[in-house]
């Protein structure tokens, strides 16, 4: 009776001691914003790719960096610093929205786009070149801009004066079709990485779409008008794809299947968060790449539709 007596008194002082060490270390419930980034780190996961995500709700500061700071290659998201500047030089007054330019053979240029299209000697204005940049991603008109900017320097130094030092427009869409067709296979020529349509990190470019949110790109009205035109793109098999209840001006880029981007802002009427998603070597199925981004847009979308 006694050496049971002692083995049971042994058994509950044994649970006295360990409980409290048991119930240490038991996992601290997540706060509903890592909650949030976990469920689209599990996203990631399943698409192997290299990833850059950032998101921010410009309410609340509530921010999500997923190697955020990292320069990628933006492919033609490069095209919204690009708008930017030729927004700036317009309100500078050194041309205007509704100036017209004549459509050389030259200017056309291959890939995405209506443009290459269009006969000699068809007559734009700024204003179209700039809409069919972004809502189609048009080749021909995004060279036709750097011209008529003055080529990649003036948008480098614009986004440097904003401190994104990340964002670089390096080359026009010529150039970069020049490289790729020099270069003996597509995949080799991503991963050697010498030419990049463009280079940001995804935090940058979010704090580029945070400005012009804000009305702080350029002016208010310049603003208002980048994200009238991005409103308009017709390319939504990524970030608009699950979302419901936002309005989603936004901006892709691509270099498929190695390179999908999309970048934009979720509206509604109390809440504006910038998301920016860029990868980079993908070889596998394109349209699983997109849907991932796009189930990384609807966690968002569903976070912040109850708050």
């Amino acid at each position: 009776m006694n050496k049971r007596f002692c083995v049971v008194s042994l058994f509950i002082a044994l649970v006295i001691l360990v409980s409290p060490l048991l119930a240490f270390q038991q996992p601290q419930q997540q706060s509903p914003l890592n909650r949030l980034q976990s469920n689209i780190e599990r996203i990631t996961r399943t698409v192997n790719a290299k990833w850059g995500i950032y998101i921010k709700c410009l309410e609340t500061g509530e921010e999500i960096a997923i190697n955020a700071d990292e320069p990628m290659d933006t492919m033609s998201v490069i095209k919204i610093p690009l708008m930017v500047e030729a927004f700036r030089q317009i309100e500078a007054g050194k041309f205007a929205l509704s100036d017209r330019v004549t459509l050389k053979q030259a200017d056309k240029r291959p890939g995405t786009g209506i443009i290459r299209s269009l006969d000699e000697g068809a007559s734009l204005t700024i204003k179209d070149l700039i809409t069919l940049m972004i809502i189609v991603s048009d080749n021909s008109a995004t060279d036709m801009l750097f011209e008529k900017v003055g080529g990649t320097e003036p948008v480098n130094k614009l986004m440097q004066s904003y401190g994104l030092n990340t964002i670089k427009a390096t080359g026009t869409t010529d150039v970069w079709f020049k490289a790729l067709r020099a270069e003996s296979s597509p995949l080799k020529f991503h991963l050697d990485g010498k030419t990049p349509f463009g280079l940001s990190s995804p935090r940058d470019m979010g704090r580029l779409l945070e400005k012009i949110s804000r009305g702080e790109a350029v002016s208010k009205q310049a603003s208002e008008q980048m994200i009238q035109i991005m409103r308009g793109q017709v390319y939504n098999t990524r970030l608009p794809k699950y979302v419901t209840g936002f309005r989603l001006p936004h901006k892709t880029g691509d270099f498929l299947p190695y390179i999908g981007n999309d970048v934009g802002i979720m509206e509604s009427q109390n809440r504006n968060i910038v998301i920016c998603v860029f990868t980079a070597r993908h070889n596998g199925i394109g349209a699983n790449l997109e849907d991932a981004i796009g189930r990384i847009a609807e966690q968002v979308s569903n976070y912040y539709s109850y708050k």
